[in-house]
């Protein structure tokens, strides 16, 4: 007897596969995939052509400034397309380093450099991908997170914590207005 389409040959329960979730998935993160291999790009090409121009012409304040928002936007670029370049591999079946394929390792959430000294003076371009840089990383923490929660069973995902000394203050004080 043959089992029907979509049905796992070696699982006993006879469980279908949910495959259009799965391929918009796939699709949605190849996107962002290729949304970050173009910014590093786009970057390594900026600081080592117009950038590099741009800093030397930069007062001795606004040149550290570069050098430190340089570095920092370096510093995510790596650590995002390491993320990236992980979940693919873990995508298509490759081996990985441990806790990179099975949502154990979150992305942290990012504080943003605008209001850092000297962030208003560096070159237009530098700000633009330092932004771009932020977006990226709130897409791939928003993903990341998604996939962390789904992944989680509905008994190990905690509640909020604060909703939850909230509604016990709520339920001390009920009928006590």
């Amino acid at each position: 007897m043959s089992k029907p389409f979509g049905v796992i040959p070696s699982d006993p329960s006879g469980v279908t596969i949910a495959f259009r979730p799965k391929a918009r998935s796939n699709e949605q993160f190849m996107a962002l995939f290729r949304e970050g291999m173009a910014l590093v790009e786009e970057t390594a090409n900026y600081l080592d052509g117009l950038g590099r121009r741009e800093a030397k012409a930069l007062k001795p304040f606004a040149s550290l400034a570069y050098a430190t928002e340089s570095m920092r936007l370096t510093t995510r670029l790596t650590q995002l397309a390491t993320w990236l370049l992980a979940r693919r591999a873990a995508l298509n079946g490759e081996e990985v380093p441990p806790g990179t394929a099975d949502n154990t390792v979150l992305l942290l959430p990012i504080v943003r450099a605008g209001s850092n000294k000297g962030y208003a003076d560096l070159p237009e371009q530098l700000r633009e991908l330092i932004e771009a840089s932020y977006k990226l990383h709130e897409k791939i923490y928003r993903l990341e997170s998604a996939q962390h929660a789904q992944s989680k069973p509905a008994a190990m995902q905690r509640a909020n914590p604060v909703a939850t000394q909230v509604a016990l203050i709520a339920a001390a004080f009920k009928g006590r207005a």
